[in-house]
């Protein structure tokens, strides 16, 4: 298909000859084949014009799970791929917590045959062990070759030190990223929520600061000693930042990620045992919170992420010590940075960590392949369950205000637009 967009202010900081212009952008067989003040397009031109459209460089988000294999009734590939790009994403990076857990190069290629076209591009992570078992690494080098874009034991610890030493050589034979859960199982036991003032209030079990604090210090000793790429995902507290921007400064190959939602709310949302806020990481103080916003702007936080996870219904609705960990996020992900960023610095997060995991960074230009994210950064809404396309609508930010609107993306010859 090919389409056009009509007067389309451009948001590009890494292109100052086009951010901040109102141009239209004409896409033809996937690819950028004009942009100019005003173009007249070929016959058969989808032409899309909509109120205060503004386009950026097509989104990311490195921390997605769906539920195909073995969970679909809480999201498909398709569906969820089709989300994706709804909620302006072109690119997601799919965590290995499906059943059966990916770690076989088979799991990734069905992977990535079932979601190729229904959306935003689905890039899939491979489990750092086998089953995520922590005690043997998995196929890593097939996986990497059928596709699998990192190594990841989906928020489970690596809790054998000398298993992350091997990993991190073994990965730099073939230019892998690891990634490590920042939790010391051991101190955080079965803790659910930010250990504080706020769980004793409640009666709460708490999970301090240093279960997450204690272990990226241990991961990042490993990794001067070994070499190798670290991501480090959805970091909290503002002592993980210190340890980061410590470890930026040595010169280590480590970058880390931090979820929206650590960056809106504070453990004070807790006290009506909501079971939508119980996340993992836990949601912390209003000082981490600072420090978080700050790190993030500084670059010592290198990205963001929703931290999307679709959860059954019957696992929410349960006292709070039995509810599962997770809120789904892809569709509440510019909103919610935009009413606290604004939409240059908004659109600066949502489109860093392509490189990171190997991914060609989109450009706006004028004959390269087409990776947009249409939005109107204008304007109050009320998030609702009605508003929600997930199939599964645990969402935390049902019922609070966000600012702008998401219209859709465009990747290759797909335009995805919100009705």
């Amino acid at each position: 298909m090919n389409i056009l967009l009509k007067s389309a202010r451009i948001l590009d900081t890494h292109n100052q000859s086009l951010h901040g212009k109102v141009r239209d952008i004409w896409i033809k067989n996937g690819r950028i084949e004009k942009i100019a003040s005003s173009v007249n397009p070929e016959a058969r031109t989808k032409v899309v014009e909509l109120s205060n459209l503004h386009v950026s460089r097509g989104w990311i988000d490195s921390s997605v799970s769906f539920g195909e294999p073995g969970y679909e009734e809480r999201e498909t590939l398709a569906h969820g791929a089709r989300v994706a790009a709804l909620s302006g994403f072109t690119d997601v990076v799919l965590n290995p917590n499906t059943n059966p857990i990916p770690d076989t190069s088979g799991d990734i290629v069905f992977i990535n045959k079932t979601a190729a076209g229904k959306g935003a591009r689905v890039h899939p992570m491979g489990a750092l062990t086998r089953a995520s078992a922590g005690s043997d690494l998995s196929e890593m080098y097939d996986m990497k070759k059928a596709g699998a874009v990192a190594f990841y034991d989906f928020k489970s610890p690596i809790h054998q030190s000398n298993l992350l030493k091997i990993a991190l050589q073994y990965a730099q034979g073939f230019d892998a990223l690891v990634l490590s859960f920042p939790m010391d199982a051991s101190i955080a036991a079965t803790g659910t929520v930010n250990e504080g003032n706020t769980s004793t209030s409640l009666g709460l079990k708490g999970i301090p600061a240093l279960a997450e604090e204690i272990q990226i210090a241990r991961d990042l000793y490993i990794l001067e000693y070994t070499g190798g790429k670290l991501h480090i995902p959805t970091i909290s507290t503002s002592g993980a930042v210190a340890l980061i921007a410590e470890a930026k400064k040595k010169g280590l190959d480590v970058t880390c990620s931090v979820a929206i939602h650590n960056l809106y709310h504070t453990d004070e949302v807790l006290h009506d045992f909501d079971t939508h806020f119980k996340v993992m990481p836990p949601l912390r103080t209003s000082k981490d919170r600072e420090a978080l916003r700050k790190g993030l702007r500084t670059g010592v936080i290198d990205m963001v992420t929703s931290d999307h996870i679709p959860i059954d219904i019957e696992e929410k609705r349960v006292e709070f010590d039995r509810a599962a960990f997770g809120s789904i996020g892809l569709e509440s992900s510019f909103g919610t940075l935009n009413s606290i960023f604004g939409p240059d610095k908004t659109v600066d997060f949502l489109t860093s960590g392509h490189e990171r995991f190997g991914l060609d960074s989109p450009v706006i230009k004028e004959g390269e392949p087409v990776s947009l994210s249409l939005f109107n950064p204008e304007g109050d809404y009320v998030i609702t369950r009605e508003s929600l396309e997930s199939t599964s609508k645990n969402s935390m930010y049902i019922g609070r205000k966000a600012k702008g609107r998401v219209y859709g993306s465009v990747t290759g010859p797909q335009v995805f637009l919100k009705k």
